[in-house]
């Protein structure tokens, strides 16, 4: 018999207890079923990537954790020594080393458990990957200066190869200690994430803000990726749960800049199976909850799937003094590549077979039960994400594919799905090794696409963060801040393959105030098409990197 209980975690963020409330079924082992787990074809369909013929694990990508506490380590900590179900590969408190039984924390290890528990009846999403996890501090004693210190340290883990790291954490933005602080992505800890996912070249997974009185720091930041939770509907993880923060719309602007970012720019990238997930805690037993919390690892784990499907593939194409060939460079590493390809991927609308909606497994609803075709950013070209669900949620298979098309430099015509990672400039801009990076750029795709099917195409780059570096030493210190060179902006433009003006374009996505463009419209009529980057305004340097994925259905 399953036995409801609903219980309390209490967190105590720079002296201020913060509660968050989770409720869930607690169930014994016997009553959980795989075909029903979050990480199975009904969650985030994971499982058939870790079966044959892809045999995808995570195996030798090294992913981060950054907590209050930390997961149990067998041979460390005694609370794992009986059933080390869950394989940490190193624990730190801060930037030391862990110390024996110390900051040990259930939260933190059930996290860990849907990352890359080895359960068989629990499964994580890449069971074979490298974890790096670390704990922020103690209660009472600790702020946003440690927990940049803990996410650099974890960063630098396995030779500075962290491909993601995960944040199923925060801060409350009553402690941060910027006067009438808002959340407008200049807190510390938000600043941190973004320069470190530049420097580090690592992509931070964070759980979104969760109700009111939430941990809202660093769900401001602009160059990771926040992530909201869905629950199940008829079987299937496929609603937004109405635990995720509310819409700030009308009466809830009170909320503007406190609960939610300040002025347009959505916080939300992607959404994510949160509700009534089946952990494992440090003791090896079995229970369920809720929250964004165990979201977020949905996704850390899904990148160590992709990219070790994006490291064999580099085996196959680069060769020893030679460098790599497209379609496969070390591009594929990139975190603008991987919050491309993750937020394009998603489903939105389930597909009625004839592939008009681009293979989607299923359709996904807001707290209204209305899909994103019925939200403002359908209808809105300057807004790219739904506030509530991002892009739509995760689907891991779909994600593959996506990463499986490959990259392409547009400098020939595109196949109909794909991604590549390039530079542009606001005007032709020379460089010292004879290239001109351009104004635009253009992927002409190769074969007419059909009309009637919709096309997803995604632009991601980065926020400029810069540590001011007191000592010249190249690292974060407790005593030092960043500094934001703000946001240039690009714009993402569907266009006849013929045309060149822009402003004939067929849709558009050019949002002034977020870090990626992203679009989803269907065709009108079957014929040639191609997508257009553009930069729009310069803010800081003259050349900006940028990742773009692109999903659509050419014709037979």
């Amino acid at each position: 018999m399953v036995q409801k209980r609903t219980f309390l975690m209490v967190y105590c963020l720079s002296g201020v207890i913060v509660t968050t409330w989770a409720s869930g079924a607690i169930a014994s082992r016997k009553t959980v079923r795989l075909q029903t787990s979050s990480v199975a074809e009904f969650g985030i369909d994971a499982l058939r990537l870790q079966s044959q013929p892809y045999n995808l694990t995570g195996r030798k990508i090294a992913l981060g954790q950054v907590e209050i506490g930390r997961p149990g380590k067998f041979g460390i900590d005694k609370a794992v020594s009986q059933k080390p179900l869950v394989q940490i590969s190193q624990v730190f408190f801060r930037d030391t080393l862990a110390k024996t039984n110390a900051n040990v924390d259930n939260h933190a290890h059930s996290v860990a458990s849907i990352i890359l528990g080895g359960a068989k009846h629990v499964p994580g999403v890449a069971p074979a990957a490298r974890l790096y996890s670390a704990a922020a501090g103690t209660p009472k004693r600790y702020g946003q200066p440690e927990e940049c210190l803990s996410a650099q340290n974890i960063a630098s883990q396995n030779g500075g190869d962290v491909r993601a790291i995960n944040f199923s954490f925060g801060e409350s933005l009553r402690q941060d200690p910027r006067p009438k602080a808002v959340l407008d992505g200049n807190a510390l800890l938000t600043q941190c994430v973004d320069w470190s996912t530049r420097v580090h070249q690592t992509l931070y997974i964070v759980a979104g803000n969760q109700g009111k009185g939430g941990i809202s720091i660093p769900t401001d930041n602009y160059n990771g990726l926040n992530i909201s939770f869905t629950m199940r509907l008829g079987g299937i993880f496929r609603k937004v749960d109405f635990a995720n923060l509310g819409d700030p719309s009308g009466a809830g602007r009170a909320i503007e800049g406190i609960e939610s970012n300040l002025g347009p720019r959505r916080a939300i990238g992607l959404t994510a199976p949160g509700s009534e997930i089946s952990l494992l805690r440090l003791d090896g037993s079995v229970n369920t909850s809720t929250g964004t919390s165990f979201a977020a690892p949905h996704v850390t784990g899904s990148v160590a799937l992709l990219q070790e499907h994006g490291d064999r593939q580099l085996r196959r194409s680069c060769v020893a003094g030679r460098g790599c060939t497209l379609p496969w460079t070390t591009d594929s590493r990139r975190p603008e590549v991987m919050k491309a390809v993750l937020l394009n991927s998603a489903d939105k609308l389930k597909d009625t077979g004839n592939g008009f909606y681009l293979g989607m497994s299923r359709t996904v609803l807001d707290k209204s039960n209305n899909t994103w075709l019925e939200s403002d950013a359908a209808q809105d070209k300057t807004i790219p994400l739904h506030i509530q669900m991002g892009t739509g949620q995760l689907n891991a298979f779909r994600a593959y594919q996506q990463f499986n098309g490959g990259q392409w430099d547009g400098s020939r015509p595109v196949p109909s799905l794909g991604w590549d990672y390039r530079a542009i400039a606001q005007s032709p801009t020379p460089q010292p090794n004879g290239t001109t990076v351009p104004s635009y750029r253009d992927y002409v795709f190769a074969k007419p696409l059909r009309g009637g099917s919709y096309i997803s195409a995604t632009l991601a780059w980065n926020r400029l963060v810069e540590l001011n570096d007191r000592n010249q030493n190249g690292l974060y210190d407790l005593d030092e801040t960043f500094r934001d060179r703000g946001l240039n902006d690009l714009n993402l433009y569907l266009m006849r393959a013929d045309e060149t003006d822009i402003r004939k374009a067929i849709w558009s996505s050019v949002s002034t105030v977020d870090s990626l463009e992203h679009l989803f419209f269907q065709i009108p009529s079957t014929g040639a098409y191609k997508l257009r980057v553009v930069m729009h305004r310069k803010v800081n340097e003259p050349i900006q990197p940028y990742a773009i994925a692109w999903w659509s259905v050419p014709t037979r």
